[in-house]
């Protein structure tokens, strides 16, 4: 039986005999984003989402031979500095993907091609549509795998091969190494502790941090009467804000002290914090952490950031569009794709000012290419790389002491 046969054959077994475009979804969609729900409601975790998605999404990304010179000719040039999609800028689309990666585990995009097969778009495909279909009464080593998507909107699904799409995972994956895991998955006891937390914060702040009160009375009142008595007292608490509520003769309303630092609430939340952005590889400083903090370590943990965490996201992104963007011949001519770190690495203007002075004072920028860095436009004669006269080669260091004759 065929592969196609086989899916089929299960949706009529599961529907009656009917196949229905329900019964494919139910089957498709991702059991965990149903158990997990919504996480970006946590703070914490909203944070770091928020800072790899807009990192990766603000470095351009060019295309360099092997002499690291930029190719502007390709078809990929306008999707990744123009437009990839009709519904997305650049900065969106990759703010979109590794959002995706870091959320689902996973992120996918199409890549669309004319019929002469020049590249035409670049289009996301939300990752909870997306199944991965392995053949596997083939060898390990030659194993075929497909892209199984199922629009929503209009109910069509489609099967791509490997080539059609563009794939990036989180670090850690199944047995297999086909589809990631998401942060969220790995830490949903922590995430769920960190949401509990969040949500008493703000259920004490909806109460007027009165959060727990007992109501006094002289003899018994029936349940239903209890909640009727205990409902009105809460409406006329957050009635206009107001800070005086009336209660039947008899009754007496008494606050139980809620203290948050005698429970340590914040050093615990700040703990939990600390711990689901290292999961992410998420400085402190990012999470408006300053306690032990200062100017020099906050550049040295922005360094950190880079070289620990986005330099692996990095490479994902770079190695996929080679292998999937890149022909064979132009990858052994040297093609590669390569994202400008320099955006995120810049310091102030006197760091970068001494940088670049260092660079082109040692011949490895040009005076154009330290005007470029800084957006000004080039100057005649700017491209000539200059060195210091003095220096000489290793083997001749000396050789004006050792020489005989002349003056002196």
């Amino acid at each position: 039986m065929k592969l196609l046969d086989k899916i089929l054959s299960r949706f009529k077994n599961q529907d009656n005999g009917k196949i229905s475009i329900e019964s494919i979804n139910e089957l498709f969609r991702s059991t965990a984003s149903r158990a997990l729900g919504s996480d970006l409601s946590e703070i914490t975790y909203f944070t770091c989402l928020k800072a790899l998605s807009e990192s990766i999404g603000k470095m351009p990304i060019y295309l360099m031979d092997q002499s690291k010179n930029r190719i502007m000719n390709h078809d990929t040039m306008r999707l990744f500095n123009v437009q990839p999609n009709p519904y997305m800028s650049p900065i969106q689309f990759f703010t979109t993907m590794e959002c995706f990666r870091n959320h689902y585990g996973n992120a996918y995009a199409y890549i669309q091609a004319d019929s002469r097969g020049r590249f035409t778009g670049l289009y996301v495909l939300p990752p909870q549509s997306v199944q991965i279909w392995v053949v596997d009464t083939d060898p390990f080593i030659k194993r075929r795998y497909y892209y199984y998507y199922t629009d929503v909107k209009s109910g069509k699904s489609y099967w791509f091969r490997p080539e059609e799409i563009i794939h990036v995972k989180s670090w850690i994956t199944g047995r297999d190494g086909m589809a990631g895991k998401s942060v969220r998955e790995i830490l949903a006891s922590n995430m769920s502790g960190s949401k509990a937390s969040q949500q008493f914060l703000n259920d004490l702040y909806q109460k007027g941090l009165t959060a727990n009160a007992v109501v006094k009375y002289v003899g018994d009142l029936s349940r239903e009467k209890q909640s009727i008595l205990l409902n009105r007292i809460e409406e006329q608490a957050r009635e206009n804000g107001r800070r005086l509520i009336t209660l039947p003769i008899g009754f007496d309303i008494q606050t139980l002290d809620l203290k948050l630092t005698d429970s340590q609430f914040y050093e615990l939340k700040k703990y939990n914090a600390v711990q689901i952005a290292a999961a992410f590889g998420i400085k402190p400083n990012t999470l408006n952490d300053y306690s032990k903090s200062s100017y020099a370590n906050s550049a040295s943990q922005n360094l950190s950031f880079y070289v620990d965490t986005l330099l692996y996201n990095i490479s994902l992104y770079e190695q996929e569009f080679n292998r999937k963007l890149l022909t064979t011949a132009e990858l052994e001519k040297g093609l590669s794709y390569k994202f400008n770190v320099q955006v995120i690495l810049r310091g102030d203007p006197s760091q970068q000012a001494d940088i670049l002075q260092k660079y082109v004072a040692s011949g490895i920028y040009s005076p154009n290419d330290a005007r470029r860095l800084l957006d000004l436009p080039p100057v005649d004669g700017g491209d000539v790389h200059i060195i210091n006269g003095s220096m000489v080669d290793v083997k001749d260091v000396g050789i004006a002491y050792r020489m005989k004759g002349g003056d002196g």
